[in-house]
């Protein structure tokens, strides 16, 4: 089952974090489908972002604020009076939700409350994404998925707060939405794709690295990710919101948008794929040292969405690595990086990702 062109065509969409990687990708794809769409963020968080380069702000309207200021971003949802809102703005990094617990607990929990309490002052909204992590879910560090009903946990800062999040997000469902608007929570393991410039995130520091002619640093060549590419869990968050518009109730729920197990590669994998696409130059090192605490294993089980919702990943992991290096080549060669963008989704959509028009 693909994404609803139709569905899209003209329908008021709010991307909250619409200025990040995945908010970026998302804003550019709802564009091309002819949605009316409004974001509220901070400014782009890094230095290039995929926000300014591929021209983002062309296509729609921008508010920039903070989630943890409810009166502004009230006003802004009561202002555009969306339908659907994808909720993506948050602290995402492990590594800083360590230096700054506070900050990374108010924008990605309090942020949350913020949003569905807006929500609650506007009676036009239909559906609500909220989107989490796999990192929400208490992890044993076994090789098996957790699937949807696995406990929520967190053995750090951010894994915490996004398990937080599922809780507040379940809270409301139950207490304040029971009737509609329908609210759900979508989860996804490591995504790359081109334009992320985010610190300490491996695609990134990789690519950077190798465009420099140094090695570039490993902190966990072994740990195990579920990687995909962006366009992926997308895909699974705009079927999801189509769905709970038409079927409410029966998929507010949390759901996992994960890649195939044979996906799931260990980081130093990913490092020599990447560095043989590439090309001359591009190696790496194992980086010692104490580094605070991340997960060694991880993977989640999509069966769910695949069953119910008609989700499947469509790029396989060389695909997505590819896609990658393509984007960041043309970026280096000056390209329109907007179409660039654009024509990866189209791409994507056209070998089964979903078009439907």
């Amino acid at each position: 089952m693909g994404v609803n062109d139709r569905f899209w065509r003209g329908r008021r969409v709010l991307v909250t974090g619409h200025t990040g990687f995945k908010g970026s990708w998302l804003s550019l794809w709802l564009q091309e489908m002819g949605a009316r769409v409004a974001g509220f963020a901070l400014p782009p968080p890094t230095r290039p972002s995929l926000y300014e380069s591929a021209r983002v702000g062309e296509g729609m309207e921008s508010h920039m604020g903070d989630l943890r200021d409810l009166e502004a971003l009230t006003a802004v949802v009561r202002h555009f009076r969306p339908e659907v809102i994808f909720h993506l703005a948050a602290q995402p990094l492990v590594r800083r939700s360590y230096q700054e617990p506070v900050e990374t607990y108010t924008t990605n929990v309090i942020g949350t409350v913020h949003l569905l309490e807006a929500v609650r002052r506007c009676e036009t909204v239909q559906a609500v994404v909220n989107v989490t992590s796999d990192k929400c879910y208490h992890n044993r560090e076994w090789e098996w998925g957790y699937r949807e009903s696995d406990p929520m946990g967190g053995a750090d800062p951010y894994s915490s707060s996004k398990g937080c999040a599922e809780l507040v997000t379940d809270a409301w469902r139950h207490s304040y939405f029971s009737s509609g608007p329908w609210l759900a929570s979508a989860r996804a393991g490591n995504v790359i794709g081109g334009g992320d410039w985010a610190e300490d995130r491996l695609i990134p520091d990789l690519l950077t690295a190798f465009a420099r002619g140094e090695a570039a640093p490993i902190r966990n060549p072994r740990a195990v990710r579920p990687w995909q590419h962006v366009l992926e869990p997308l895909a699974g968050y705009l079927l999801l919101a189509e769905r709970l518009v038409h079927d409410g109730a029966a998929v507010a729920d949390g759901w996992n948008f994960g890649p195939a197990d044979e996906e799931a590669r260990p980081v130093g994998w990913i490092a020599d794929r990447l560095a043989e696409l590439w090309g001359e130059g591009a190696h790496w090192q194992s980086q010692g040292g104490d580094h605070p605490h991340e997960a060694t294993w991880l993977k989640l089980d999509s069966s769910r969405a695949r069953l119910r919702l008609g989700w499947s990943p469509r790029w396989g992991l060389e695909e997505a690595l590819r896609r990658v290096v393509e984007w960041h080549r043309a970026h280096a060669d000056g390209a329109d990086l907007r179409a660039v963008t654009l024509e990866q989704i189209h791409a994507y959509r056209q070998i089964g990702g979903g078009e439907a028009r």
